[in-house]
């Protein structure tokens, strides 16, 4: 309850300031309706010009004036000079609208002004509703509007707070979430509808008087650069098209919710289930589920804090597909190892732990693309009502999909020394470039830092912070791995531009097991793209990469299996059954 009150607390200021905008536009635009009909009228000035505030930011202008009038055989005196009282730095209005009073004055020139006829003490010199300034105010009514809006109705509507001390939630934590009751869970897309029309939204009303004003800066300023503030309605349409292909994807598929078996997924069991979608059946189309666990965290401090994940465990796998009379069921499940976090219900605090399984499938027409956050414990609970043929051949369809991916990876060649696998260049193209680009900014800072505000000590720790960011992508992207048999060894080459930098030799005899690990890993929004590195490990434990870019564990330890055969570290006379026995055997530690 002190949560839903301070909550409340927090969100009335936001929502004050939006219905003080709110009522601040309908007035301005109120009062332009009923000064249309105002009479004009001639007024000489005895005072006119503008007055300069000045902030600690920035200027501010206001327009003033006196001016007397006759209307209906009376004399009248007014001050009101435009729609909106006060100063303001929106544009050039009140700058532009003080010299031209003033200047009228001078010159003993009469000006222009409007009175209302039904109560003739009322005049106004300038009766235009300022757009720019609706713009401006307009963004806070939104922004602070909707922001305290969507606050007090998400406090009031949210749900009491559990008592997670309860016997049944100690014994069953999952029940803590409202989202994981049953079986059925749906995934996050109508949530992320939302959010893309609500983001869209607020970027476009920010950036919305911007093409006004980089306008009169071309226009009357000759200020080039100002081009570049273009670029932010260009985003802003970027955004309005994503959040139309969400809604476009949401009204196609609907919930689709996934109906989990077991429930909950099971760390040292299965996560399985299946997931039920009004896509006709048909055999070309294919569904892929990647099934991931996340480390939520805070990271930064003070004013530069901001929520993180970053993938612990990843697999992938193919749906088996099968026709309904209401379209098509994918049947999926991942065999999942005891040594990972337990999902987190209370997601409150600064550290939690998220399994999440995406969907998609590029269909005709709008594409599939899913998010489902799924309660996965410690239970070794077993699916018990999923098709054994459908997961053993999904299984298959997967096995041959990653047999075709691994090979993109390396080059085999023969000579006479023995067997080659050769790694090449350019292998982590998207991972160079953003290091490049984040890199490349970082340099940037330190240098302005240094050469244009004399801060050496900061500018040095950017420049070098920096200068390792693009060592490291440029090393990313132009080094090679060769993996050479030799007789009884097995050497690691390692190479930048052709020069070699690192050579690690095993002998297969004292080869006892595989390790895999995540080496890398992006991130786009709420998708995790994780690549795996494989190591020979010998009896003193000193390990040797044999394998690198891997995607999720399946294509890991396929990769395994085939480096395992190709170099005589498993016996591939041996029927598939017990290969898999002896790779089990030779896997069983699966990362840091």
């Amino acid at each position: 309850m002190k949560g839903k009150i301070f909550l409340i607390l927090f969100a009335l200021p936001f929502f004050g300031v939006g219905v003080w905008m709110g009522y601040s536009i309908a007035s301005n635009a109120f009062n332009a309706w009923q000064m249309d009909a105002w009479e004009p009228t001639q007024a000489s000035l005895s005072r006119a010009g503008y007055e300069r505030h000045s902030g600690d930011d920035s200027d501010t202008y206001e327009a003033y004036a006196t001016y007397h009038y006759e209307f209906a055989d009376q004399q009248y005196t007014g001050t009101r000079v435009s729609i909106a009282s006060g100063s303001d730095n929106i544009g050039d209005f009140q700058y532009d609208l003080g010299r031209r009073l003033s200047g009228a004055m001078s010159r003993g020139e009469s000006v222009t002004v409007y009175v209302d006829p039904t109560q003739p003490s009322m005049a106004v010199v300038d009766r235009s509703l300022r757009w720019g300034l609706i713009g401006f105010k307009s963004i806070f009514f939104f922004v602070f509007g909707g922001f305290g809006l969507v606050l007090l109705v998400f406090t009031v509507r949210a749900p009491a707070e559990k008592d997670k001390t309860a016997p049944h939630l100690v014994e069953k934590p999952w029940l803590v979430n409202d989202d994981w009751q049953t079986a059925d869970i749906r995934s996050s897309s109508k949530g992320t509808m939302y959010f893309t029309w609500g983001f869209a939204a607020i970027w476009n009303l920010i950036s919305a008087p911007l093409p006004f004003i980089v306008y009169a800066e071309v226009t009357e300023k000759d200020n080039m650069l100002a081009l570049v503030g273009l670029l932010f309605p260009v985003v802003g349409m970027g955004l309005l098209i994503w959040a139309i292909r969400r809604t476009l994807e949401w009204n196609r598929f609907g919930y689709a919710p996934v109906v989990l078996d077991p429930f909950p997924g099971s760390i040292g069991g299965h996560v399985g289930g299946t997931i039920d979608i009004n896509v006709p059946f048909e055999r070309g189309n294919q569904f892929s589920l990647t099934l991931s666990n996340l480390h939520s965290y805070i990271s930064g401090s003070g004013d530069n804090r901001s929520r993180r994940e970053s993938a612990k465990w990843q697999d992938r796998q193919v749906a088996h597909c099968s026709a309904t009379s209401e379209g098509s069921r994918l049947t999926f499940r991942f065999d999942v190892p005891s040594n990972i976090d337990e999902s987190d219900a209370d997601t409150s605090e600064d550290s939690y732990h998220i399994w999440r399984l995406n969907l998609k499938a590029t269909l005709a027409g709008i594409d599939l693309d899913r998010d489902y956050d799924i309660p996965v414990y410690a239970t070794a609970a077993q699916s018990v009502a999923l098709s054994d043929f459908s997961i053993e051949k999904a299984k298959a369809e997967q096995r041959k999909i990653d047999n075709v991916e691994i090979e993109k990876h390396f080059e085999i060649s023969f000579n006479a020394q023995g067997k080659s696998m050769f790694y090449p260049m350019g292998r982590n193209k998207l991972s160079g470039f953003m290091g490049l680009l984040f890199g490349s900014i970082f340099s940037g800072v330190g240098w302005f830092l240094v050469t244009q505000e004399n801060h050496p000590f900061m500018g040095g720790v950017f420049g070098f912070v920096g200068s390792i960011i693009v060592i490291s992508a440029i090393y990313f992207v132009l080094n090679s791995l060769q993996v050479v048999q030799r007789g009884g060894e097995i050497h690691a080459i390692r190479r930048v531009l052709g020069i070699t930098v690192s050579h690690r030799k095993m002998l297969s005899a004292d080869f006892v097991r595989f390790r895999k690990k995540i080496t890398s890993q992006t991130q786009s929004g709420s998708k995790h793209v994780v690549r795996y590195s494989v190591s020979a490990v010998n009896r003193h434990n000193e390990r040797m990469v044999i394998g690198e870019g891997f995607s999720g564990v399946s294509e890991a330890e396929a990769a395994l299996e085939f480096i395992g055969q190709e170099f005589g570290l498993i016996s591939r006379d041996k029927p598939v059954s017990q290969r898999e026995t002896q790779l089990d055997q030779y896997n069983f530690l699966t990362a840091d």
